[in-house]
């Protein structure tokens, strides 16, 4: 998909979304982009009209937001990448191929990661390393993968509610380790739709798996159960961490929590700062 560049193209406006904090993209612009055509509001339409199960879904898939345009800000119809991705299997333009072949790969390769779940952990690794990630950077991260995953299984064993509640308790323990929950930590690096761990360095993500490993331990001695005793032993799991990071940082005089992040435009200015010394 990284060589696939619709979603970067300077003829498709973009609009941030601060609700679900998710990039939206001007579904006309898309449709112009793909089919060439002089009327993309007109296409949209008759392509509606063919995909009956696309027009029943289009609330949901196309919200209208506020988009700036030459006469001034409008609302018109946005989706997600995955509406867009929704949308695109509509369009019968050779333009929109790579994005149908796209599709089907990923999901061939997902059944492949069904039948032998290593296959999952591999392509991690692996596109983690085409991110140009070091490779002990990599072995962290993936440890703090699987960590991450034993205790999301712990709290589903324990009556917790995916989504809503998972991410209440990670913002939990996220800040009583950190003193910020993900949206605010996020903020500090300058990321938006960005996965934080992805951002981290070692000792960020060191003090982030020892917060939800406390938590994973706390929560198997004492068995709480349902959303309101998980919240309980999260903040006590992320506390542990939070002790821990107060005290390195008393200790060296230096803050864990820091702006730096992996993002391309960062890499390329810490090169030509690099360059000038």
């Amino acid at each position: 998909m990284s060589n696939i560049k619709l979603f970067e193209s300077k003829q498709i406006r973009s609009v941030w979304n601060e609700i679900d904090q998710t990039w939206y993209f001007v579904v006309e612009d898309v449709v112009s982009v793909l089919t060439d055509s002089n009327d993309p509001k007109q296409y949209v339409k008759r392509m509606r009209q063919r995909d009956k199960e696309l027009a029943k879904g289009w609330v949901q898939f196309v919200p209208t937001l506020w988009v700036e345009t030459a006469g001034g800000k409008q609302r018109m119809g946005c989706a997600s990448a995955k509406g867009l991705l929704r949308i695109i299997q509509s369009i019968p333009s050779p333009n929109a191929e790579p994005f149908k072949l796209w599709l089907a790969q990923v999901g061939s390769d997902r059944l492949d990661e069904i039948e032998n779940p290593e296959l999952a952990t591999q392509r991690t690794r692996e596109l983690y390393k085409l991110k140009g990630y070091p490779d002990d950077w990599i072995e962290k991260r993936m440890r703090s993968i699987a960590i991450r995953e034993e205790l999301t299984e712990e709290w589903k064993n324990r009556g917790v509610k995916e989504q809503i509640e998972y991410s209440i308790l990670t913002a939990e323990i996220s800040k009583a380790t950190f003193g910020l929950t993900p949206s605010e930590y996020k903020k500090v690096k300058g990321l938006k739709s960005q996965n934080l761990r992805d951002h981290m360095n070692d000792l960020e993500l060191i003090f982030s798996m020892l917060g939800e490993a406390s938590t994973t331990e706390i929560v198997k001695t004492q068995n709480p159960r349902g959303f309101i005793q998980n919240k309980k032993a999260a903040k006590q799991g992320g506390a542990v961490a939070g002790n821990a990071r107060k005290e390195l940082e008393s200790r060296t005089g230096k803050k864990v929590v820091s702006t730096d992040n992996y993002l391309p435009e960062t890499k390329k200015n810490k090169e030509l700062n690099k360059g000038k010394e």
